[in-house]
């Protein structure tokens, strides 16, 4: 027979494996597609870093996949390994099929595409003019304009539109990132939105340099690695209703994925993957 002390620990086994069986179910985690970098995880409207979600994640997740404008479909993925050199502690989940044009993947019930951003012209005078007014506020006087991408998006499903400017100058040709920045020189997401009735211009990230990095610094062999940004999507990835943008960002060696929470008084990164030297 089983002594009071032993039960008590079985009950208390029982118990503890109760607990993680129903936080797995609750818990749904992310992946960027193209890498397989474990985001970590949503629960409960709780984000949930990568090391703790892969406690909990079996060896088989069903995931359904997204691109920017479509779904496409379920992935499985296994437990999530490491990345291994130079990124041991990035989690990466293999998924397959993993589709060309899938962005974001997560273990989740809901429709996490509930409104698909449109593309629109990157020409248009009225943003040219925002960017170039904005790039002013960073001490960039005489900004050259380029605008690689704009999406047009309700994110909080209220019935009004907002804008995604996506633009990037680092002068290179092939559009390379450069080690070092240029004179006037810059990457940032804009988000353009209504308050109170008014158009506002709110940096959601960004990297401005209004002076070229010192030659001095160069000679030494230093380098200030800057970033380029782009949006890669618009998903509802906690269910509330309510769309996050996940940005990515590259330097010359490694790269950066970004979720963002954009209110309308501030952004706030809610998890990152990353990896590089």
């Amino acid at each position: 027979m089983k002594t009071a002390i032993e039960k008590t620990v079985v009950g208390l086994s029982a118990l503890l494996i109760s607990a993680q069986i129903a936080i797995a179910v609750e818990l749904h985690p992310i992946v960027e597609v193209e890498s397989g970098f474990l985001f970590g995880a949503i629960s409960d409207g709780k984000w949930i870093k990568a090391d703790e979600t892969a406690k909990l994640i079996g060896d088989e997740t069903t995931y359904r996949v997204y691109g920017l404008t479509q779904a496409l479909g379920d992935a499985k993925g296994d437990k999530p390994k490491s990345e291994g050199e130079p990124c041991e502690e990035t989690l990466a989940v293999s998924l397959s099929p993993k589709p060309e044009k899938g962005v974001i993947a997560i273990a989740a019930p809901w429709n996490a595409l509930p409104r698909k951003p449109q593309v629109i012209d990157t020409t248009q005078k009225a943003y040219i003019e925002a960017v170039r007014d904005f790039l002013k506020t960073k001490g960039i006087e005489q900004p050259a304009v380029k605008i690689d991408n704009i999406l047009r998006i309700d994110l909080d499903g209220d019935g009004e539109e907002e804008v995604l400017i996506t633009a990037t100058n680092y002068f290179s040709k092939d559009g390379h990132v450069p080690m070092r920045s240029l004179a006037a020189s810059y990457s940032m997401v804009l988000l353009r939105r209504v308050v109170a009735g008014k158009v506002e211009t709110q940096l959601i990230v960004g990297e401005f340099y209004p002076k070229a990095y010192p030659k001095a610094a160069q000679e030494e062999g230093r380098f200030d690695a800057p970033n380029a940004y782009k949006v890669i999507a618009t998903v509802d990835l906690d269910g509330d209703g309510k769309m996050e943008v996940v940005i990515h960002s590259d330097y010359y060696e490694g790269g950066e994925t970004t979720i963002y929470r954009c209110d309308p008084k501030r952004a706030e990164a809610l998890l990152s993957v990353a990896c590089g030297a």
